[in-house]
């Protein structure tokens, strides 16, 4: 995106401080080397989710859900936000960053016939799993309800949806959250939680920031306001803070890409090498589930049909299915009936499928935000998990040295054999 055209949208940002941007921004950076509170960098804490002193319904659904233990960004963040405070949270993908703001909002709400908390997100499959993750951690707070909507149905079905349920937190994509405020159908003037996840890809976009700021404008003035990505790039930070009022900004080892668990190796070879290392990969490796991302949508159909023609059970995904058949897609692969995946950057970003412990680059990754994105669907949650990227040309080359660069990690050359313990639990 253009200078022009970022400073152009951000004239319609509400800004709640009258502080030069530039002054933030050096105000931050500052407050950052020295690990002050303005962008706490911060090391692992032990503790117990018992000691946030959560509603017994929470922890009840926190306990089902196997989990006893906070990871890092939850020990940082569920704190501030259960008190209102505004956030700006980047940590890397797969330690949980869904949960701060569910079990922070679960943990506020009080339940009425109004919307009290918004959250938006940059695709329908992560819309369905936040509703999903919502419900999960709300089972026993029964007068609590949860909707989605998105694109890619018919509007008046969710007209309908909101007019019986009534529902308490809205979980949804911009454009179709837009479409519905503007209707009147859903209205936001008692909206107390405001909340962007995976933030940079929305606010970076121009026409999806238009969407979130016209909705943003629609909303009360005191509210809370929580923002929440793996990668937040310097350029959409000073956005950020426009959203919100002295905001706690957390960052966990922005600059370390240390996804415990997770070997990292890349392979370099031509493109009419491609299909046959990865044939023989498919046989050499165990896995529980694998996602091989391509670049095209015409290479997700041609991998997909290799694959099964060479008796390798695959399915397909990308943005141009239909709604329904998307979901039915993600919905069968988080369900584990179906276990090697062939995915366009759809998948690339949020979308939280626990038992995938492989991540296959068959064709790079464009950037090392992108990057960082992909390999973090494996090894979630400090779990085993194995990435495999393929170099093929001095493109694929140079987003892999700046990725090493950038997070300064070692990603080593593939070795012949793989210890199948290293990336898969016994």
């Amino acid at each position: 995106m253009s200078a022009d055209k970022a400073d152009e949208s951000d004239d319609d940002l509400v800004d709640y401080e009258e502080v030069p941007e530039a002054e933030k921004e050096a105000e931050a950076e500052k407050e950052k080397e020295k690990g002050g509170a303005k962008g706490s960098y911060t090391t692992l804490h032990s503790s117990s989710f018992r000691d946030f002193l959560l509603k017994a319904e929470v922890m009840r659904a926190i306990g089902d859900a196997g989990f006893e233990h906070p990871s890092e960004v939850q020990h940082n963040a569920i704190p501030a936000a259960m008190v209102g405070t505004d956030l700006i949270c980047q940590a890397k993908s797969g330690m949980g960053k869904t949960a701060v703001f569910v079990i922070s909002t679960l943990q506020q709400i009080q339940p009425s016939s109004d919307v009290d908390t918004l959250v938006m997100c940059h695709t329908r499959e992560l819309a369905f799993q936040i509703c999903a993750e919502f419900e999960r951690f709300a089972r026993y707070l029964p007068k609590v309800n949860v909707a989605v909507v998105y694109g890619g149905v018919p509007v008046m079905q969710q007209v309908s949806m909101l007019r019986q349920e009534r529902p308490n937190v809205v979980v949804g994509t911009p454009g179709r959250v837009l479409d519905l405020v503007q209707r009147g159908e859903l209205r936001l003037d008692n909206v107390k939680r405001f909340i962007l996840d995976e933030c940079d890809n929305m606010l970076d976009q121009l026409d999806m920031r238009k969407q979130v700021q016209e909705t943003f404008k629609r909303t009360p003035h005191d509210k809370q306001v929580m923002l929440f990505s793996a990668t937040i790039p310097s350029s959409v930070k000073p956005i950020c803070r426009k959203l919100c009022k002295n905001p706690q900004e957390i960052y966990i080892d922005d600059k370390l890409l240390t996804l415990h668990g997770l070997q990292q190796h890349y392979v370099k070879l031509r493109e009419d090498e491609k299909n046959r290392k990865l044939n023989d990969l498919m046989d050499a490796l165990d896995f529980n589930q694998v996602v091989i991302f391509v670049k095209s949508r015409q290479r997700a159909y041609q991998l997909d049909k290799l694959l099964r023609a060479c008796a390798f059970p695959s399915m397909v995904i990308h943005a141009g299915m239909r709604q329904e058949e998307r979901l039915a897609r993600f919905k069968k692969f988080k369900d584990y009936k179906c276990r090697i995946l062939v995915s366009t950057n759809l998948f690339g970003r949020g979308v939280d499928i626990e038992r995938v412990n492989i991540v296959i680059n068959y064709d790079m990754a464009q950037n090392s935000d992108e990057y960082l994105h992909r390999v973090g669907r494996a090894g979630r949650f400090g779990t085993k998990g194995l990435s495999i990227s393929f170099v093929s040309n001095s493109d694929d080359a140079r987003v892999l040295e700046d990725v090493q660069d950038r997070f300064e990690v070692k990603i080593t050359t593939l070795p012949d054999e793989v210890e199948t313990s290293s990336y898969m639990a016994s």
